[in-house]
This record gives C-alpha cells, sequence and structure tokens, in this order.
C-alpha cells in the first residue's frame, strides 16, 4: 500500500502496522451459499445479500443533494440500490451489465425496495468459489480512496501468505489448551478472518476472547497479590471511641447488613495487611454511618482518618453530618477545599501535620502536596468512580505505610463489572435500607400531564415538604440546556406564586458562594421548591423533601434518574419520583423509563444499565483505556469471564511471578497489557 493511503489508514482506524491489520477483525461474513431471490424479498426481511446484473447506473442531483442510483436483477425482480456520499467513486467503479453480489439493509419507499449503501462486489470465478468472505469497517474516507471492504479482504490475505503458524506465537501452554478446549493461536487468528465453516469462526472468536478476558483477569489476580503482600497498619482494639457511638450516639439501630460490613472491615484492618475494600450501597442505605464508625476505629488505635469527596456540594454534607454525628463526643472534624483559604487553611494544615486534628473531611483538595498527615490511618473515598487511579494513589501515599483504604459508591456495580474493573478489592454490599424507610412511588407523565404533575407538586408543599425540579445539563448541548432551565425557572415562578411559596435554583454556571447559599436555603427549608441541575445529584440530604420532578428524563441514564431518586425518600413521608418526559420518545428512553418505574433496587438498576448502555458507557472506562476489549463483551461473555478469573487464580497461585519456561509468553502478553492500559485499581 502506497505512502498516501497507508497515511489514511492510519489516521481512520489506527492501522500501521502487520499487527494492527491482524487486529481489524471482520465483523461478519458474506455466506456465499446463501442468496436471497430479490422477488422473494418483503416487509419482514430487514437484511439481504442478493445477486444480480447491475443497469441503469445515474447520478442525480447537483452539489451536495448529488446521489447515485443503480438498479440490480435477477429473474425474480429488481431491486434499487442508492448512494448519498462517495456517488462520484462509485460510479467510477461500478460497470453496467456486470454481474454482482450486494448485502445491505432493506428500504421500502414509495411502494418500492431499496437498499442504501450496500456493500458490493464483482460477482466473479473468485468471489463465487469462496463460501464466507470476511466483512470489515472501514470509512467513508477510506472507501472514496478505494480502500473498500474487498481491498482490505486482500491485504489480510496477503499477510496470511506470508505468515506460518510459528509467526503468531502461542503464548498458552498445551496443557491450558487442552483443559478450556481452545484451538491455536495461529488458527484463531486465521479461522476469525477465513473461516471455512460456521464452527471455524466460533472456536476462533472463543479463543481470542478467552485470551483478552484471561490476560484482564491475570492483571487483577497479580494486583490482588500485591495487595495482600502489602504491609499495613495494624488496628488491634476496639476502644472507647467506637463504643461510647455505638452505645450512646447512633442515630439509629445498625441493619444486618451494616453490622456484617463493619466485622469485614474490623477483621482487615486487624491482619497488618492494608485493607482495599470497596463499599456499595444503595442511595440512602447507610454507608456514611459505617465510614464514621471505620474512622473511630482508626482513632481508638492512634491514628489520622479522612474522607475525600468529588464535590464541595458533597464534602460539605458529609462535614455537617459527621460533625453534628461526633458533636457530643468532643472529636473534632474539620473540612479541607479549594474554598478554605488564609489563616483557617493554614490552621487546619497545621493541625493534620502535628496530629491533633483527628478527622478531616475534603475534596481534592486533600491530596495537595502542601496536606502532610501526622499519621493517616484509614482513607475514605466517597463516589470513587469520580476520581482518577492518579488522584486515590496520591491519597494512600500520605503514610510511610499506607494507610487502609474504604472506597465507597452509590452506584452499584453489577457483579460481571465489579470482577473486572475492581477485582483487586474486597467488596462488601450494604444492601437492605434501614427499616422504617417507605419504597419511593416512581411514576412517568408525558408533558401533555405537566399541569396535573405541578399541581400534585403544589399540594405536597402545602402540607409542609419540599421539592426537586431538575433539568438536564448536558456539555454537548449546555446553552441550549441552560436557556431551558432558565425557561423552565420562569415557568415554575408561575406555577408556584412567589407571594406564598419560596423558590431557590442552583446550577454550575452560579457563583460557587451563590450556588451554596442557594442550596443551604433548601436544606434548611428555607425554601420549598429546588429548580436545579444534576449538581444535586450526589449528597444532597433534605428529609423533608418527598418530591423529585425528573424534567426531559428520557435524556438521562437510568443511574443518573436512581441517584436523583435517591434525594427523596429519606424521611418518614411517603415520597414520589415524577419522570416527565416529551410526548414522543425512543424505544430505548421508554425502557429505561419503564425498569424506573418497576423498581427501587440500585443493583437491579444497575444491572439493567449494564445490559442496555455496556460498561464503557457507564463507567468512561472506554476513555480511560480500561476494558479495551477487542472482542470480548462482559455481559454477553460473564461465562467465559468466570472460566477466566478461576483459571488466573489458579496460575497465579501456582507461579506467581510467571517464571516457568511454559508461562514466557503470558509473561510477555501481560507486560504489553500493562504499558497500554490505564487498570481501574486503588494502588
Amino acid at each position: 500500500m502506497g505512502p498516501q493511503r497507508g497515511e489514511l489508514l492510519r489516521q481512520e482506524l489506527e492501522i500501521s502496522t502487520f499487527e494492527d491489520l491482524l487486529y481489524h477483525f471482520p465483523y461478519r461474513y458474506f455466506d456465499r451459499t446463501k442468496l436471497t431471490r430479490i422477488g422473494d424479498i418483503n416487509s419482514g426481511t430487514e437484511y439481504a445479500q442478493v445477486a444480480g446484473t447491475l443497469i441503469n447506473i445515474n447520478e442525480e442531483g447537483t452539489g451536495r443533494k448529488k446521489r447515485l442510483v443503480a438498479t440490480l436483477y435477477d429473474d425474480s425482480g429488481r431491486i434499487d440500490l442508492l448512494w448519498f456520499q462517495g456517488a462520484q467513486w462509485m460510479a467510477k467503479n461500478l460497470k453496467e451489465n456486470e454481474r454482482y453480489i450486494v448485502f445491505g439493509k432493506v428500504s421500502l419507499y414509495s411502494g418500492y425496495y431499496n437498499i442504501a449503501h450496500p456493500e458490493i462486489e464483482l460477482l466473479n470465478s473468485e468471489t463465487a468459489a469462496a463460501g464466507m468472505q470476511p466483512v470489515y469497517s472501514t470509512t467513508e474516507k477510506l472507501k472514496i480512496k478505494g480502500i473498500t471492504n474487498r481491498s482490505f479482504a486482500r491485504l489480510t490475505a496477503a499477510l496470511f501468505e506470508r505468515l506460518h503458524a510459528a509467526d503468531i506465537v502461542e503464548i498458552f501452554p498445551d496443557e491450558l489448551l487442552r483443559r478450556y478446549k481452545l484451538c491455536s493461536r495461529y488458527a484463531a487468528f486465521r479461522w476469525l478472518h477465513f473461516p471455512d465453516t460456521d464452527e471455524h469462526e466460533r472456536l476462533a472468536r472463543h479463543r481470542l476472547k478467552w485470551e483478552e478476558l484471561f490476560i484482564s483477569q491475570l492483571m487483577i489476580a497479580r494486583l490482588r497479590l500485591q495487595h495482600t503482600a502489602q504491609p499495613g497498619l495494624r488496628f488491634e482494639k476496639v476502644g472507647d471511641n467506637f463504643n461510647d457511638f455505638f452505645s450512646k450516639h447512633l442515630p439509629f439501630e445498625l441493619t444486618n447488613a451494616q453490622k456484617r460490613v463493619l466485622r469485614e472491615i474490623r477483621q482487615d484492618t486487624g491482619t497488618g495487611k492494608q485493607m482495599n475494600r470497596l463499599l456499595q450501597g444503595d442511595v440512602g442505605s447507610g454507608k456514611t454511618i459505617v465510614a464514621v464508625m471505620s474512622m473511630l476505629l482508626a482513632l481508638d488505635n492512634g491514628y489520622q482518618a479522612c474522607i475525600m469527596a468529588p464535590t464541595e456540594i458533597l464534602a460539605q454534607q458529609h462535614f455537617l453530618g459527621i460533625s453534628a454525628l461526633l458533636a457530643d463526643m468532643g472529636i473534632t472534624v474539620k473540612l479541607l477545599t479549594g474554598n478554605v483559604k488564609g489563616k483557617a487553611r493554614k490552621e487546619i494544615l497545621q493541625e493534620l501535620a502535628n496530629g491533633t486534628l483527628r478527622i478531616a473531611v475534603g475534596t481534592h483538595a486533600l491530596i495537595e502536596e502542601s496536606v502532610q498527615f501526622s499519621n493517616l490511618g484509614l482513607a475514605v473515598i466517597d463516589e470513587q468512580h469520580r476520581f482518577g487511579v492518579g488522584q486515590r494513589a496520591r491519597l494512600w501515599k500520605k503514610n510511610d505505610v499506607p494507610p487502609h483504604v474504604l472506597v465507597m459508591t452509590a452506584t452499584p456495580i453489577p457483579r460481571t463489572l465489579a470482577m473486572t474493573l475492581y477485582g483487586d478489592l474486597d467488596v462488601s454490599n450494604i444492601d437492605e435500607l434501614p427499616p422504617g424507610r417507605k419504597e419511593i412511588k416512581t411514576v412517568h407523565r408525558r408533558d401533555a400531564a405537566r399541569a396535573g404533575v405541578m399541581e400534585f407538586v403544589r399540594k405536597e408543599v402545602d402540607k409542609g415538604r419540599q421539592a426537586y425540579i431538575v433539568y438536564p445539563l448536558i456539555e454537548e448541548s449546555e446553552k441550549m440546556d441552560y436557556e431551558s432551565l432558565m425557561a423552565g425557572y420562569e415557568q415554575v415562578k408561575i406555577w408556584f406564586n412567589e407571594n406564598k411559596y419560596r423558590i431557590a435554583m442552583v446550577h454550575g454556571r452560579q457563583e460557587v458562594a451563590e450556588r451554596e447559599r442557594n442550596m443551604q436555603r433548601f436544606v434548611k427549608g428555607e425554601a420549598d421548591v429546588l429548580v436545579a441541575t444534576t449538581v444535586i445529584e450526589v449528597g444532597v440530604n433534605v428529609p423533608n423533601a418527598s418530591v423529585m420532578v425528573i424534567e426531559s428524563a428520557e435524556r438521562f441514564g437510568l443511574s443518573q434518574m436512581h441517584q436523583l431518586r435517591g434525594r427523596v425518600g429519606r424521611g418518614a413521608d411517603q415520597s414520589y419520583c415524577v419522570l416527565l418526559t416529551g410526548n414522543k420518545i425512543s424505544d430505548d428512553s421508554y425502557k429505561r423509563i419503564k425498569i424506573m418505574e418497576s423498581t427501587t433496587n440500585g443493583f437491579k438498576i444497575a444491572e439493567h444499565d449494564l445490559e442496555m448502555r455496556g460498561p464503557g458507557d457507564m463507567y468512561g472506562t472506554k476513555q480511560s483505556g480500561v476494558l479495551k476489549f477487542r472482542l470480548a463483551d462482559i455481559v454477553q461473555d460473564s461465562a467465559i469471564l468466570d472460566q477466566t478469573r478461576v483459571a488466573a487464580q489458579a496460575l497465579i497461585a501456582q507461579d506467581p511471578g510467571l517464571t516457568a519456561p511454559q508461562h514466557y509468553g503470558i509473561r510477555q502478553m501481560l507486560l504489553m497489557q500493562g504499558r497500554q492500559s490505564h487498570w481501574g485499581k486503588i494502588s
């Protein structure tokens, strides 16, 4: 391939080496043995592969509206083929009265069937002889320059003419191949590009998925080994602080789930090894109490503790909540954020350094170089998925012997994802809500019912309750969303007469001081209705708020809607969540709304979210370099994931350093993967 087209291939698909080409897998295959007669296409036909003679090749329209139209016919009928992009290039390369094989999505327009932008190839002796032919993803720019699916097939075929089995080195020992019935690595690559049968393609895909997931589980198993070998601080006793709080100051009786998690933390911190534990709990399940009691355990053993939150609002919320819980015990808690400056900041830094301040609550300000602890024993990280790996690492380097780490999330992670993202952590689940909590009633209403929704909210406010009305604010359409928010705020003022009702507004464009002031008005009960964007998604605790209205709910993801819903239902009153959507919404949006109506269980919602959106979209792992699997899918391939986890753990137990000669290939692959990924770990 010449330098110009080679550079284009690199820019468009990041293919610049033979290895890149080898890993550019087909996404489906032309099966030359399976053709549909054109006359048999009907309203139930979604995709069709047809063969026939091409006639009537014509360019229509001008400028941007230019398109290419051609007709394909066989002895049973005819179908139109359309190209709206690359029309000129296609016109030059298609030949009238030649036979072609065509594949694409069938559409019906004005009573006639057509296929837009079909995959099309000359039907000659070479293509007719092939059974399953690979179909590769490409781009319009590449097609215009003549790099079509057929070009990829020719390139890859030429590559395999040069390659021998020895060139694609087998990384697995024979014993592992036999035990898990895996084909060889060379066969897997060859068959995935050019399978002779469906079974070959299945075996090849299975082998390469197994390899991807095995290497990821091996990385996690080694991380876990490092953590268990990492010396840690030993919390030898449960002392006066913990016992006094438990017996005299607990605001409610602990649930069995909370007690179980505290036992797990007590056990971890007493081993002399560093604790790395992920605490999952639904909104309102009582994670903060567990965190407070864990911090008291650190204090009882002569250490400091801190809790780091991703936003000022959440840090402030934690500070107020923890201060109130410990006020009668004489334990000072201080808040350190970017807004704490001057004398107050200097005082906190001195007290942390000399050990007189035992508990600090803060944002990422806690990990700045200037913040030095005397003897940090426990670091709690809330809403951990909002922090980068480097940020978390800097926090637990605040002591010569790493402190114990407890990371918390109110966005439960499905088991399959937890095994892949956080397999190096021990996972605790708080899977029951405190007694007395009433389940939030969730309903879907369309825009046409808006008047009824606002009337319902007014009635709740008239009972002395408070309400949230939340608008979307998405980065790509921020200007429009901001205008919608402001228009919505004006509408709310019409629905809720300002002479009778008090309204506050909170959004990201406000000055921090104004935002905090408005937020505090709502927290203190000085505002009846809070109009907001998703800045209130996490950490706002107002037990008197009983209604959450989510405007344009069709634009929110499941986990975000669930987080927002968790802002209500925190008191003894019955609470409600109204999902307000446009009158017409997509099937996917409707499915999400129905899931929200059917359950308030965050773990179930997380499973649905993973199925619908995939792990990359849910947790930003596509951007972070984690879970960059070419073939594997941790939802669809959970059975393979389970198998590879067992195999990886067994291998590490048998050969921790992978120093045995038969494990050389695995070790090399692991080193290469480690350099390429930014693994989602605490250390």
